[in-house]
Parts: structure tokens; C-alpha cells; sequence
């Protein structure tokens, strides 16, 4: 176990809160005018999926657990959950949906993604930041919309909505960002 400040704490991170172990769903720190600063943690126990949140001073010490990050290819889903592999190794692990969470729209076979394991068991995912998905429907332009602020709702090939500046048509492939769904640019390829 290793003590590092609360501030420090990413979503990802898998931290020892009283001998049981949670992954990190979020992190925002909190900087009030008058007052502490704070640290606010949404957590997921890995044992039973129960979701706690809690608050911390930014200087307060939280004990993180030792995980190995390793990458991962994701092969496919079946049944079973979402089954990656040890590109060194070969060996296969497979993760929950529930473990994966709202993540795995953006999952795509042959990804290499970021594997967070304790004692052999994966625990928590990392995607790439950026992902590049089609429109499958987007609605048209309207005329005298102005490209720089506003955006229209699009459907993207996972099924996720999302929204994209007037001049991006069906059929168009885009970067999104895996972290909220939103989108970056236009696909160069």
C-alpha cells in the first residue's frame, strides 16, 4: 500500500479505504472561497459493486492499493463479459460489464486498452483517450446557423448521441473522446 494526498487521486486509481478495495469513478477537487479545500471521490467497492462517495481534505492521506497496469487487447463479448489479452502473455482475463461500466460503447475489438489487475484479478479499465467512430444520422443544416457556437445532436455507430458542429454529415467518420462522449474533430483517414 502506498499513502499519496487525496488531491492526487484519478479516476482509475484503486484506493484501500478500511481494508477493502475501490476503484475511482471520479475525482474533483474543490477550492471554496473560505474554508478547507476538499477532495470528492465517487468510489465502487470491487467486492460487491456498491457505490460510496466520499470527501477528503486535499492534504488528508489516502492509502492506494498496489495494481498492475498492464495493456490489454479486447477481443470480444460474449456471456461470460468482455474477454481481453496479454499481448506478452496470451493469458485472458475477462471483466463484468458492470466493471466496465458506460465504457464499453466505445470498446472495439483489437483495442488495446489498460488493465488495472489485483492479484490476478482485473479490476478497472482504461480506454484510449480518443476514438474514432461514423454518424449514422445527424440532422440537416439550418440555414443562417453559425458554425463557431452551435452544435446539432448526431447518432454515432455505437449507438451513443452525441453532438457535432453544423458542417458534419451522416456517413462521416469523427474523433470522439472516450471520457464524456463528446467530440473532437473530424477523422483524417
Amino acid at each position: 500500500m502506498v499513502k499519496v494526498i487525496a488531491s492526487s487521486v484519478r479516476k482509475g486509481n484503486v484506493l484501500d479505504v478500511d481494508g477493502k478495495l475501490y476503484v475511482v469513478l471520479t475525482a474533483q477537487n474543490f477550492h471554496p472561497g473560505k474554508g478547507t479545500p476538499v477532495t470528492q471521490v465517487d468510489m465502487r467497492r470491487i467486492s460487491d459493486g456498491v457505490k460510496v462517495s466520499e470527501r477528503y481534505r486535499t492534504t488528508e492521506q489516502v492509502e492506494r492499493a498496489f495494481v498492475e497496469d498492464r495493456p490489454h487487447t479486447f477481443l470480444y463479448e460474449d456471456g461470460e463479459g468482455f474477454h481481453f489479452m496479454n499481448p506478452e502473455s496470451y493469458d485472458q482475463l475477462v471483466m463484468s460489464s458492470d466493471d466496465i461500466g458506460d465504457q464499453k460503447a466505445y470498446l472495439q475489438e483489437g483495442m488495446v486498452c489498460t488493465l488495472s489487475t489485483h492479484e490476478g484479478v482485473a479490476i478497472a479499465i482504461e480506454l484510449p483517450r480518443h476514438v474514432t467512430l461514423e454518424i449514422t444520422e445527424t440532422e440537416p443544416v439550418t440555414k443562417g446557423q453559425t458554425a463557431s457556437s452551435s452544435y446539432k445532436p448526431a447518432m454515432l455507430s455505437n449507438g451513443v448521441r452525441t453532438l457535432v458542429p453544423p458542417h458534419i454529415t451522416a456517413g462521416t467518420r469523427v474523433i470522439i473522446a472516450t471520457e464524456d462522449g463528446s467530440y473532437v474533430e473530424r477523422a483524417k483517414d
